[in-house]
């Protein structure tokens, strides 16, 4: 995370709310030594007031190996992105910069049982569905009897039990109003843009 106080995000709910319109995260760790990175869609889950980030990997992931182990790993969820130039300011001698969006959520990994994978992909279809509403969600019920069982033996799941939660929205917080308003016109129509003039 950026440590600059004016970009950093604490709020649980705003951070928990940002993983679930981008949920498809990096999820890096370091077992025996070696980085490791890996990307999955993850489904959040509220455990005993415990937060949770299901995920599942391809049973030839780097990673997959070591979720009956379990490991420590770090997962980044990422925003919109943009580069500002130094010429939209209106003080001098500045430098460029980019301005983005994201989460961090740190803990230990652990895998998930045959039912609790299940769960997982039924509720991530669920999930990712409901945004292409008012399409009829898919569900597994329209596959052959037999063949979501065996897609199912090519994956294994993983559940990161979150210890640490924070964010990094770098919106331009720390310039003069002037500055900020010159870099919001240079950017234009950008999503960054808008989230500047909201903040």
């Amino acid at each position: 995370m950026h440590p600059a106080k004016p970009f950093h995000v604490e709020d649980r709910v705003v951070l928990l709310d940002f993983l679930r319109a981008h949920p498809f995260v990096t999820i890096a760790a370091s077992v025996g030594g070696r980085p490791f990175v890996a990307q999955s869609p993850v489904v959040i889950r509220e455990l005993d007031g415990e937060i949770a980030l299901d995920f599942h990997l391809s049973r030839g992931n780097v990673l997959t190996p070591h979720l009956t182990q379990g490991f420590r790993a770090v997962v980044l969820a990422t925003g919109v992105d943009a580069y500002v130039s130094p010429d939209w300011y209106e003080s001098p001698d500045q430098v460029p910069t980019w301005n983005y969006l994201s989460v961090e959520a740190e803990g230990s990994v652990a895998s998930l049982n045959d039912e609790e994978l299940v769960a997982l992909l039924d509720d991530l279809s669920a999930q990712e569905e409901a945004r292409l509403a008012p399409k009829k969600p898919w569900t597994r019920d329209k596959m052959k009897s037999g063949k979501f069982e065996a897609l199912l033996r090519g994956i294994q799941g993983g559940r990161l039990f979150v210890e640490r939660l924070e964010g990094t929205f770098k919106l331009s917080q720390n310039k003069s109003d002037a500055d900020r308003l010159g870099a919001v016109k240079g950017l234009g129509e950008h999503p960054i843009a808008g989230l500047m003039r909201s903040t």
